[in-house]
């Protein structure tokens, strides 16, 4: 999956779409989800142009890797989901078709306020 400038979140980023805004800082964006699946649905975009997480891993610097993992940290603390804040979420990342990645911009949707259940049915 290429990298497509068009894409949703690229739009998100640039400001040509609005969001409901978590956090953001040098290296990530966390936003609402717009259909949101659980009680809290939140995601975390890494602001670089990566189109999956393993794109990300190949080609992301040390400081964007670091600053999207404590980046998805913050986010759970202000949401209140964190183990250290709340019960505990899911954080889930799809790549690919099979994976079920829609968007061909890395993210990471994050799941809390109630149980996410099983993981596959």
């Amino acid at each position: 999956m290429s990298y497509d400038d068009n894409n949703i979140f690229a739009k998100i980023l640039s400001g040509q779409i609005p969001c409901k805004k978590i956090y953001e800082d040098d290296f990530v964006l966390s936003f609402y989800d717009i259909n949101p699946q659980k009680k809290i649905h939140a995601l975390v975009i890494p602001k670089g142009r990566y189109s999956n997480l393993d794109d990300f891993s190949i080609n992301a610097s040390s400081g964007e890797i670091v600053g999207l993992l404590k980046g998805l940290n913050i986010v759970a603390k202000k949401l209140g989901i964190s183990i250290d804040t709340g019960k505990g979420y899911r954080a889930l990342v799809n790549i690919g078709e099979h994976g079920g990645q829609e968007v061909p911009h890395l993210h990471f949707h994050l799941f809390g306020g109630e149980s996410a259940g099983r993981m596959i049915e």
